[in-house]
C-alpha cells in the first residue's frame, strides 16, 4: 500500500499516468477516499499525472495525533507534492478538498498552476452543526449518521437508480476512522478562509452542482465574485459528489480548464497505453489490489502485468462502445462457464461498483445454469456468498 511521510502525518496516495506529463492533484471530500475521483482518473491518465490521496483520518491515511485544520490539510497537500518530487500541478478538490484547496493556494501559491474547486465554499456555517456532528460520531460511529448524508451526496434520480453503487461509497464512508472524521468536522467548523481568497492568483474555475443542498450554486456563485478571475460552471443533474454522479461532465469541464490554462491540447487518450489500462484497472479493481499486483510480480511477472493492463485494461476495457456494467456482467458469466473461482470473486465487488445490482446478479447466475450448468452456477452462488456474506441479503 503507497503510504509516504510528509511533516505531521502519513498519507495514503495513487499516482498514476506518463512521466512528464501535467500533474492534476485531487483531494477528496468529508467521509470519502482517493476513489470519489476513479472516473477522472481513468479518463484522463494516459494524458496527464494524476494524482490522488486520502486526507488524514480518511480511509487508508491514518488519524494523526490531535486536532488539526483546514490551514493542516493544506501544508499535508504542500507536503505530499514535495515528497513526491513535484514542483506544482493543477489543483482540483472537491467539499473539504475544495476548502483545502483554497488553503493551499493561499498558503502555497507557487505550487499551483490552477484551481478547480468544486461544490465547495470558503466557511461552511454553523460551526454548531459540525461540533453536533463530530459528538455524534465519536459517540454513536459513522453508522448513526450515513443514512442522513448518503441522500444529501446525489439526487434523488440517481440514489434510487444507482442502488450499488449507492452502496459502495456507504460502505467506504463507514470504513472510515470515526476520530478522523470528527476532527475533519471540527476543522470546517473553525474554517473561513473568506479574508484571504483575494490572495489567490492561480486561474480558478468554480463547479457546482445544480441541485446540491450542501454547497448551493449561490456558495459558488458568491466563491467566484471572491476570488479574481474565476469562472463558474453549473453541472446539471448532480449534487454534492457531482464528480461521481455526473462523471463525464464534469471531466470534460476540467479537461477544457486544463488545456485553457496550459495554453495547449492534452494528448489524445491512448487506450492501449499502459497508463490508460491502469488507471481503468485501479478504478474496476481498486488501487489497493492494482498496487499489490505490481509490488509482487518481480521481474519475472512484469512483462505479463505489462500485457494485460495495456491490452485488457487499456484496450478491452477502454473500448467505450460497452459500458463498465455490460463488461462486468459479461466478465462474471464467463468466469462462471469456466469454473473460474479466483477471477469470479475477484469481480464481485467491482460488479456492484460498476452498478450491477444484487437483483441483477442473482438473475444473471440463474441464467448461467441454464446455460453454463446447475453445477457451476450452483459454486457460483455459494462463491458470492464468500464474497459478499449476509450482505448479499441486505442489498
Amino acid at each position: 500500500m503507497p503510504l509516504i511521510d510528509v511533516p505531521g502525518t502519513t498519507l495514503f496516495y495513487d499516482l498514476t499516468g506518463p512521466e512528464g506529463a501535467p500533474v492534476m492533484a485531487f483531494s477528496n471530500s468529508l467521509g470519502t477516499t482517493a476513489e470519489m475521483w476513479d472516473a477522472q482518473a481513468a479518463a484522463l491518465s494516459s494524458r496527464v499525472r494524476v494524482l490522488r490521496y486520502d486526507t488524514r483520518g480518511h480511509g487508508r491515511s491514518p488519524v494523526a495525533a490531535g486536532p488539526f485544520t483546514v490551514a493542516t490539510l493544506a501544508d499535508d497537500w504542500a507536503g505530499l507534492l514535495d515528497a513526491l518530487g513535484i514542483a506544482s500541478a493543477h489543483i482540483v478538490g472537491l467539499s473539504l478538498g475544495g476548502m483545502t484547496a483554497q488553503a493551499l493556494a493561499i498558503r502555497h501559491p507557487g505550487k499551483v498552476k490552477s484551481l478547480a474547486l468544486m461544490a465547495t465554499g470558503p466557511y461552511l456555517p454553523p460551526p454548531e452543526n459540525w461540533h453536533a456532528r463530530a459528538e455524534t460520531v465519536r459517540r454513536d460511529g459513522l453508522g448513526a449518521i450515513v443514512d442522513a448524508v448518503m441522500p444529501r451526496w446525489f439526487t434523488p434520480a440517481y440514489f434510487e437508480s444507482h442502488a450499488s453503487r449507492i452502496g459502495f461509497y456507504r460502505k467506504a464512508f463507514l470504513a472510515n476512522p470515526p476520530e478522523g472524521y470528527a476532527l475533519a468536522c471540527e476543522a470546517i467548523a473553525a474554517a473561513d478562509l473568506r479574508p484571504d481568497l483575494h490572495k489567490i492568483a492561480a486561474p480558478t474555475l468554480v463547479i457546482a452542482g445544480a441541485d446540491d443542498p450542501v454547497t448551493p450554486v449561490s456558495m459558488a456563485e458568491d466563491l467566484r465574485k471572491a476570488v479574481t478571475g474565476a469562472d463558474l460552471a453549473v453541472v446539471p443533474r448532480s449534487s454534492h459528489l457531482l464528480a461521481v454522479e455526473q462523471p463525464e461532465a464534469v471531466t470534460d469541464l476540467l479537461v477544457a480548464f486544463i488545456e485553457r490554462v496550459e495554453g495547449a491540447a492534452l494528448p489524445p487518450v491512448e487506450r492501449a497505453s499502459f497508463e490508460a489500462g491502469l488507471g481503468n484497472r485501479k478504478a474496476v479493481l481498486g488501487v489497493d489490489h492494482v498496487q499489490r499486483s505490481l509490488e509482487k510480480a518481480g521481474a519475472f511477472a512484469m512483462p505479463w502485468q505489462d500485457f494485460i493492463t495495456r491490452n485488457a485494461w487499456g484496450e478491452i476495457w477502454g473500448d467505450p462502445r460497452i459500458p463498465w456494467k455490460t463488461r462486468s456482467m459479461v466478465t462474471l458469466s464467463m468466469m462462471v462457464a469456466m469454473h473460474r473461482e479466483e477471477e469470479f470473486k475477484l469481480h464481485v465487488r467491482p460488479a456492484l461498483k460498476n452498478g450491477v445490482t444484487v437483483d441483477e446478479l442473482q438473475s444473471l447466475l440463474m441464467q448461467t445454469a441454464i446455460y453454463a450448468g446447475v453445477p457451476a452456477a450452483n459454486a457460483a452462488f455459494r462463491w458470492v456468498r464468500d464474497v459478499l456474506g449476509e450482505e448479499a441479503d441486505g442489498l
